[in-house]
């Protein structure tokens, strides 16, 4: 789902208001425990699976 969010933003031509966008995206729809969990998958596996604006959103944006 996360990179779904990433392949309508990564069109975006800033590509830091789009990974801001993205990240904004998962605060506002995504659980708590989902960004958590998204999150630990980012620091534990370097999101594999993720396209690379949708980990580096994570990564930059998501705490």
């Amino acid at each position: 789902m996360a990179n779904q969010i990433g392949d309508f933003f990564k069109s975006f031509p800033d590509k830091e208001q789009a990974k801001k966008d993205i990240a904004e995206h998962l605060k506002r729809f995504w659980a708590k425990s989902m960004r958590q969990q998204i999150l630990e998958h980012v620091n534990k596996k370097n999101g594999a699976g993720l396209e690379d604006i949708v980990r580096d959103a994570i990564k930059e944006h998501i705490d």
